[in-house]
């Protein structure tokens, strides 16, 4: 457990935008995780993704290391933003985009 732990915290430290999914964002296999995804090209940068569904190691693990049970997951900078309604929410307020371009800028 200890290896997944580490490989998640550096996925989440590695990557400016991170979401964990189901599916992957050409093939989502929920509804939240589809309008998580949306909400994330909407706002106009790159983000990594996994797809949970693909590893159950990172299901399993993944609220353990989160504090958060379900999917999809969305971190920034290092941080858990939240799922999908959060993620919706943030973006219907333009917080989202504004979060994601910082934490990219920075990256780059």
């Amino acid at each position: 457990m200890e290896e997944i732990m580490e490989r998640i915290r550096s996925e989440v430290t590695t990557h400016p935008v991170i979401i964990y999914m189901k599916g992957t964002p050409e093939a989502p296999q929920c509804g939240f995780s589809m309008r998580a995804v949306q909400a994330l090209r909407e706002c106009g940068a790159p983000f990594a993704h996994v797809d949970v569904l693909g590893s159950p190691d990172h299901r399993t693990n993944l609220p353990r290391f989160s504090h958060w049970p379900t999917f999809p997951q969305i971190f920034i900078q290092g941080e858990l933003v939240g799922g999908c309604d959060i993620a919706l929410d943030l973006h219907a307020k333009g917080e989202l985009k504004k979060m994601v371009q910082e934490a990219t800028a920075k990256a780059a």
